[in-house]
């Protein structure tokens, strides 16, 4: 008659430890917006630009003007890395320094002949043009910029710094994975806590006595002794660690060969941005082969020198080109996009034909400062696309017949898929 008594016990330890893990998931919940918040602050602050100037316009003047030999950062490019310039000279040393270099240095001042020495005696281009605002407003990008890396090391997200990610939607900060696996650490225990708790009641049912009366007040220590030598919990936490390490290596597996986020350094510094963005210059200017062949054509050093042998003579940047040229040398640029050379692929018959955009593939490469891989290039990115992209038949008579037969077995817009985008033999010889 005094099994109910053990099963109100049991019920009572039941509720006790089941509010405390509820509390421990609540508290955890509940401080994830709290800290999602100050870390989101934190890169707020730390992206503020210093010295009051117009950092968006900063950057416009930078990258036209400077970023041939400067860096923001404090990497050295041909000349010194920029990164706490404002904080080691006023802004009348500075603008002195910007408009006339040459004058500083003939002058004697100290650090204006040091940097001349330690770079070779290399003569920075004068920009006399320049106004008090604009030069306040380069070493206010200079600042934004060479804060963005320092608040990326201490935890926060650098402003603007979606670039590599945006093509998945952005990666998942360190902190929302520590709370994850915090999270699925607390459900697993709330988990062996139930099934203990489930074995407690049934041996109270069938009349476990002392036994089950003593489990039920040896408090939490006990507890979790029952639940690591508990053979049907280390048998699903093993299969759990089996899983995981088996998703790991085939994420590993398929993702071989997959450069996508590739931005290597180039022989020169060539911004897209610029030339692109900017400019406005359409792709098809200096990559000549795009709607005649397989291949879009790495631009040759003529081309550059059909601009460059009139502007921005003095670069530095500019002057590699110039030394290619003279010395009959072409220019090593680093391939950035690469398909394996069992698949095919021909840029004319999707230019010209597809009508796609360079953006299609390539990404809005008329944003980027640094050319990189936005798109996996795999195969089964390609067959995704062919599934989904509609043929461009009007006004086509090639098309004529297929569209015929399309229509009068399905309701849908003709596909690439449908006139054999799928097939093997398409892309591999």
């Amino acid at each position: 008659m005094n099994i109910p008594f053990r099963m109100d016990a049991k019920f009572c330890s039941f509720f006790n430890y089941s509010k405390t893990f509820v509390a421990i998931l609540l508290a955890i919940l509940l401080s994830v917006p709290t800290l999602v918040s100050a870390q989101d602050s934190t890169a707020t602050a730390a992206a503020a630009p210093a010295g009051g100037g117009d950092a968006a316009k900063g950057e416009s003047i930078f990258k036209n003007n400077c970023a041939q030999c400067h860096a923001p950062t404090d990497e050295r490019v041909v000349g010194p890395g920029l990164k706490g310039a404002s904080s080691r000279h006023d802004f009348a040393w500075l603008s002195k320094w910007v408009r006339n270099s040459s004058a500083m240095i003939a002058s004697g001042d100290e650090y204006a002949v040091k940097i001349y020495n330690e770079y070779s005696k290399a003569q920075m281009t004068s920009f006399p043009n320049l106004s008090d605002d604009d030069i306040k407003a380069i070493f206010a990008y200079v600042d934004q910029a060479s804060a963005a890396p320092a608040a990326a090391a201490a935890g926060a997200a650098p402003a603007g710094g979606a670039a590599a990610g945006d093509a998945k939607g952005g990666a998942p900060s360190d902190l929302f994975v520590i709370v994850l696996v915090a999270l699925v650490v607390v459900m697993v225990l709330v988990l062996g806590v139930l099934l203990v708790i489930v074995s407690l009641l049934s041996k109270a049912v069938k009349g476990g006595g002392a036994e089950t009366e003593a489990a039920a007040g040896e408090g939490f220590g006990g507890l979790l002794k029952r639940i690591t030598v508990d053979p049907a919990i280390r048998s699903a936490t093993l299969w759990i660690f089996v899983l995981l390490v088996l998703k790991s290596t085939l994420d590993g597996a398929f993702n071989v060969g997959v450069q996508q986020g590739y931005a290597p350094k180039q022989p020169i510094s060539f911004s897209h941005k610029l030339h692109a963005g900017e400019y406005k210059i359409d792709c098809n200017y200096c990559h000549t082969g795009v709607n005649r062949g397989k291949s879009a054509h790495i631009p040759s050093a003529n081309i550059c020198m059909n601009c460059h042998g009139v502007i921005k003579k003095e670069s530095p940047e500019i002057q590699k080109i110039y030394t290619s040229i003279e010395n009959n040398q072409p220019i090593e640029w680093v391939r950035v996009h690469n398909l394996p050379d069992l698949a095919y692929f021909n840029h004319a018959q999707h230019v010209n034909v597809g009508g796609l955009e360079c953006q299609n593939c390539h990404g809005e490469v008329e944003k980027m400062e640094v050319i990189q891989q936005r798109s996996s290039l795999t195969m089964g990115w390609c067959i995704d696309c062919h599934r989904k992209t509609e043929v461009n038949t009007k006004d086509n008579q090639y098309y004529d017949k297929l569209v015929q037969l399309h229509a009068s077995e399905s309701k849908e817009a003709l596909k690439v898929a449908d006139i054999g985008g799928l097939e093997c033999s398409k892309c591999h010889y």
